[in-house]
Order: structure tokens, then sequence, then C-alpha cells
């Protein structure tokens, strides 16, 4: 497993090992522990450049994933997954409209590009409802890992 993070954002709370580790969790609960994944962590502008050129979006965002494999057809084994970028200040702004530490909605985000990676979508209701459901369970797992230690 390669789990590659790059910090093009400075704040005194992100830590590429916490995201790094968050990021281990989270492909072996869904079953791709050998994946490679990147994630990259952007402000704003970077955020919305990459929206506009990838998505035709002229606004920020608070994560975008961008698939390297199909799942569907390479399974789980040692594949490059994708790539996972992270917006910090979306990421802050969030925490505190949901009263969430920074951590938390960085990892939230970083479950819910994992899942687009997965081929997970929430453009139709039952697609939205199934992907929620596996937020939440990636989400107790991180919490068991975090007790854990």
């Amino acid at each position: 497993m390669a789990i590659h993070v790059r910090l093009e954002y400075r704040d005194p709370e992100l830590s590429a090992a916490a995201l790094r580790r968050t990021a281990k969790t989270i492909l072996e609960a869904v079953g791709w522990p050998e994946a490679e994944l990147s994630i990259l962590v952007v402000d704003d502008a970077a955020m919305r450049t990459l929206n506009r050129e990838y998505r035709g979006l002229d606004r920020t965002t608070d994560v975008l994933a961008f698939p390297q494999s199909s799942p569907e057809l390479a399974g789980p084994g040692g594949e490059v997954l994708g790539d996972v970028v992270l917006s910090a200040p979306r990421a802050r702004v969030q925490a505190k409209r949901y009263r969430r530490s920074f951590q938390g909605e960085l990892e939230r985000l970083l479950v819910h590009g994992v899942l687009h990676l997965l081929g997970h979508d929430h453009k139709r209701a039952g697609e939205r409802a199934r992907m929620r459901a596996e937020e939440r369970r990636l989400l107790t797992v991180l919490r068991q890992a975090h007790r854990r230690g």
C-alpha cells in the first residue's frame, strides 16, 4: 500500500501522517488494503481552478476525486485507486458549521472522496442513500480506530 500525501496548504492542525493513517484505515475497511492513493490538500483558489478545469464549475468545493482504476473491473489489489483533493479552508468552515473538529471534517471528506474513487455517487436518491450509509459505516470504523489508539 502506498499512500501519498501532499500539503499545499499550511495549517498547524494539518498532518500528513494523520491523513495517511486515516486513509490506511479507510482502504482496509473497504477491502482495498493494497491500493495506492494520493491525497492533496489545497486552498480554495486551487480547488476552484481544479473544479473549473475538470467539472466546469467556477467555484470552490470541499473535495474532488479523480479515479485512476475502475474498481468494478480491477478488484481490490495493488492498483492505483486515484487522487483525492481536499480543500482545507472549506473543511475548516464546514467543521464550524457542523460543530465537529477540523480533523473530523477532513476525515469525513476523505471518506467521501475515497467512496467516489470506488464508484459511489450521490446523483440519485438510491445511490445517495447507499453512499451515506457507507460513509456512516466508515466514520464509525475511524472512531473505533481512534479509541484503540
